[in-house]
């Protein structure tokens, strides 16, 4: 039987023993019903796996840290258009999975969705849960950084001067640059278009300031498609998947 991961968002300490927060303990409790004895993994994000055993009452018994050894060499940020909640889900879970390093979620001038203060709120805290679910089944003991959404044109102005060692792209069904033409990076950031794709002034806006306008493929990805792909196409080229 494949042990539980689970995330916590608190501070761990070998052979600490402690009382679960309501909400992993339901989960551990209620929902997989699991009963003393149970072994576990915990995780917080510092890049380390906690064996565990539960205890009593909801209580746990943590082990020895073990390092995890899973992220990328090459650090990938996504620059995501606010899409639909399904697909904004898709986008997350699928990007966690193959190896993001953080999320910009954008306000675009296509974007379908529009959230005011409150449900733009509720919507991070709700992405936040969908990258910890991501990295509890994937292995992953780090969470990608989920920034503040905020408008494209307000993001590109605060962007400071790209790194020597940086790569930025914009993904264009019509662009005029392919992946394997570009310089391996250590970092790369990609502005991936909502359902109804960049607008034409906003790729011209990311080309000024030095983004390669990319052409993933022949054919025209939708929008929960083109971010993984995209990672999965440069980890394969130049990080650590397919190899």
């Amino acid at each position: 039987m494949r042990i539980p991961r689970v995330h916590l968002d608190q501070p761990l300490q070998s052979g600490k023993r402690f009382r679960l927060d309501s909400g992993p303990a339901h989960h551990l409790l209620k929902v997989l019903r699991l009963r003393p004895g149970a072994k576990l993994a915990l995780f917080n994000g510092d890049g380390h796996d906690y064996p565990a055993e539960l205890l009593g009452g909801g209580e746990v018994q943590l082990d020895e840290a073990v390092a995890v050894h899973s992220e990328s060499a090459l650090q990938i940020a996504l620059a995501q258009g606010l899409c639909r909640g399904e697909r904004m889900d898709l986008v997350l879970q699928k990007a966690t999975e193959l190896g993001l390093h953080a999320l910009q979620p954008l306000q675009m001038l296509r974007s379908e969705v529009k959230l005011n203060e409150e449900r733009l709120a509720r919507r991070q805290l709700h992405w936040q849960q969908v990258l910890r679910s991501a990295c509890e089944q994937c292995g992953r003991a780090r969470l990608p950084q989920l920034l503040e959404t905020q408008s494209l044109a307000n993001w590109l102005a605060a962007l400071p001067a790209p790194a020597d060692d940086e790569l930025r792209v914009v993904l264009d069904p019509d662009g005029d640059t392919r992946l394997r033409a570009l310089p391996q990076p250590t970092r790369m950031i990609a502005v991936i278009g909502p359902e109804g794709g960049l607008d034409e002034r906003e790729i011209e806006l990311c080309a000024q300031l030095g983004f390669h306008r990319l052409r993933l493929g022949p054919r025209v990805l939708r929008t929960e498609t083109a971010g993984p792909a995209l990672i999965a196409a440069a980890l394969g080229l130049w990080g650590d998947l397919g190899g």
